[in-house]
C-alpha cells in the first residue's frame, strides 16, 4: 500500500512526492524501495503488486524500473485501506484463486530484517492452512500514543495468539496501563491471509463495500478493470481495515496476532523519525543539509542537501526545509502538523502542500 501523503511529514512529504518515495537516512533508497527490496527476498518480484493512487504510478515505475505496469493498481482517489485491500485481493484472486497474500505499508522500517522475513515465511504458511486472519504484533517498548495496540488472548502454538481486542491510539496514562500489563502488543498494520479468507471476511463486515466492487467479477484481472474501478471506486466507503474487518472479525475469534520484534517503527511522526536518527552530544539530530547548532538539545533539522542551519537556543523544536516551505515548530506537538497543512492549503494555496 503506497496511496499515502504523509502529510505528518510536511514539508518534507509533499502532495506531490510523499514521504514513502523519500529517502530519510540517506541509504540511496526510498522507504518504498526499501520496502519493495525486504519483500523480494521471500516473494516472487512479478507476485508483488502496488495500489497507490494514479497520482502515483509513474513514481512507483521511475524507482522500481524492474516491475511491470500491470503490478500497479491506481486508485482513482483515497478511499482508505478497507477498499484498497478490498480490491487488490479481486485482482490477486482473479490471477490466482488459492493465493496467500501478505498485506504491508510501504513506509515502514525494519532493523531486524531476517526475524521479520521468517515471520513473514512462517505467516503465508499458516495462511494456507487456515481461514484465520493474520497481523503482526510488535512487543512495545515504551508507552506510545501514536500507534494501535493488540490485546493477546490464549496461545495457539508457537508465536501465535488469539487477538482479545483492537484499540486505536490510547492516552499516555493507557498506555501506560498497556504497556505494564504485558498483555497489548503494537498493531503493526501488516497482514497476512489467504485471498478467499480475506474477501469472505470483507463481504460479512463490509458487505456494502464488496457489492460495490464485485458487481462484475468478470472484470478482474482483465484490460476492463480500469476503467470499471474508476467508475466505482469513488462511491466505495471511507474505512480502515483496522475498524471495518479486523475489530469485528476479533470479535468472531477469526483473527489470530503473531508476536515478534523486529526493530520496527512505521516511521509515521517525526517524533517517530527523531528516535531512529544518531543523534550528537546534545541529543540534536541533523538530516541531510548540515547545522551549526548552540544551546541547543532534543532538536530535530532536516535541511536541503548543501544548505546550512545555524541555529542558538532551541530545545525540543523541529526545524524542517523543503522547497517553498520552513516550518519550525515544537518537536512534540505532532498533532499540530496537520493543522498547519490545512491551514496552509486554505490560505496560501496548494502550491505549499
Amino acid at each position: 500500500m503506497c496511496g499515502g501523503i504523509g502529510s505528518r511529514f510536511w514539508p518534507i512529504s509533499r502532495k506531490t512526492l510523499p514521504k514513502q518515495f523519500l529517502d530519510f537516512f540517506g541509504t540511496g533508497r526510498s522507504l518504498l524501495q526499501q520496502t519493495f527490496d525486504r519483500f523480494s527476498k521471500v516473494i516472487p518480484t512479478e507476485n508483488i503488486f502496488f495500489v497507490t493512487n494514479e497520482a502515483y504510478a509513474d513514481l512507483i515505475c521511475k524507482q522500481l524500473p524492474e516491475i511491470s505496469k500491470a503490478q500497479i493498481l491506481p486508485e482513482p482517489m483515497r478511499r482508505n485501506t478497507a477498499p484498497c485491500i478490498a480490491w487488490a485481493s479481486y485482482h490477486i484472486r482473479a490471477l490466482n484463486p488459492e493465493a496467500n497474500i501478505v498485506v504491508a505499508p510501504s513506509d515502514h522500517l525494519i532493523l531486524k530484517e531476517q526475524e521479520f522475513l521468517d515471520a513473514i515465511t512462517s505467516g503465508l504458511k499458516m495462511a494456507a492452512s487456515t481461514d484465520k486472519l493474520i497481523t503482526l504484533g510488535i512487543r512495545p517498548n515504551r508507552p506510545e500514543t501514536g500507534y494501535g495496540y493488540i490485546q493477546i488472548a490464549e496461545h495457539v502454538r508457537d508465536k501465535y495468539y488469539k487477538v482479545k481486542t483492537f484499540t486505536e491510539k490510547p492516552e499516555l496514562e493507557l498506555a501506560k496501563v498497556f504497556l505494564e500489563s504485558g498483555e497489548y502488543y503494537w498493531n503493526s498494520g501488516l497482514f497476512m491471509w489467504n485471498v478467499n479468507s480475506i474477501i469472505k471476511a470483507l463481504g460479512t463486515s463490509i458487505p456494502e463495500l464488496t457489492n460495490i466492487l464485485y458487481a462484475k467479477p468478470e472484470v478482474y484481472g482483465t484490460d476492463k478493470e480500469q476503467p470499471y474501478i474508476d467508475e466505482i471506486f469513488p462511491s466505495c466507503p471511507n474505512v480502515s481495515i483496522d475498524y471495518g474487518v479486523m475489530e469485528k472479525a476479533s470479535k468472531a475469534s477469526n483473527v489470530i496476532v503473531a508476536l515478534g520484534d523486529f526493530g520496527w517503527s512505521d516511521l509515521g511522526t517525526w517524533g517517530s523519525l527523531y528516535d531512529l536518527s544518531p543523534k550528537d552530544d546534545t541529543m540534536n539530530v541533523t538530516l541531510k543539509g548540515k547545522s551549526m547548532l548552540y544551546n541547543c538539545k532534543n532538536n530535530i533539522v532536516v535541511m536541503p542537501k548543501g544548505k546550512l542551519a545555524v541555529i542558538d537556543g532551541l530545545e525540543d523544536f523541529l526545524v524542517a526545509e523543503s522547497d517553498n516551505v520552513l516550518l519550525i515548530c515544537k518537536k512534540d506537538n505532532e498533532s499540530a502538523i496537520r493543522k498547519y497543512v490545512n491551514d496552509t492549503r486554505i490560505k496560501m494555496g496548494e502550491e505549499y502542500v
